[in-house]
């Protein structure tokens, strides 16, 4: 089994940052990728950023020069500093990684974490 925990969501006011933190934790053979998605109740969950095994990373254009992830490969980490944080923003963001366990490479998700930016 393969679990995801994210951390680091809260409530900040616009202009402010945070930073969100996933660990990928059981039986992983490897990781493929890892990213951040972000859901708005009534919307479709959107790729926020996303970053291979190469260290390739790709963004949502809405957010491009205010968030930026990283990976600590020992420690099956993913990283999203968000900057600038706008109302906009305001979502439950997911933890998402492409994972390899004896047995299969499957897509594995978090359970959540609120952010709520303020006006």
């Amino acid at each position: 089994q393969v679990q995801l925990v994210e951390s680091g969501g809260g409530l900040v006011q616009a202009g402010g940052s945070l930073r969100l933190s996933c660990t990928a934790s059981g039986s992983i053979f490897g990781i493929n990728a890892m990213g951040w998605h972000r859901q708005v109740p009534g919307k479709q969950r959107e790729l926020v950023a996303h970053i291979t095994s190469d260290g390739s990373t790709n963004y949502a254009d809405s957010v491009k020069g205010r968030f930026t992830i990283s990976r600590e490969y020992a420690k099956n980490t993913v990283y999203l500093q968000m900057n600038s944080l706008k109302p906009e923003d305001t979502a439950v963001y997911y933890c998402h990684g492409i994972i390899r366990t004896t047995l299969r490479v499957g897509d594995y998700w978090g359970q959540g974490t609120q952010v709520t930016v303020s006006s």
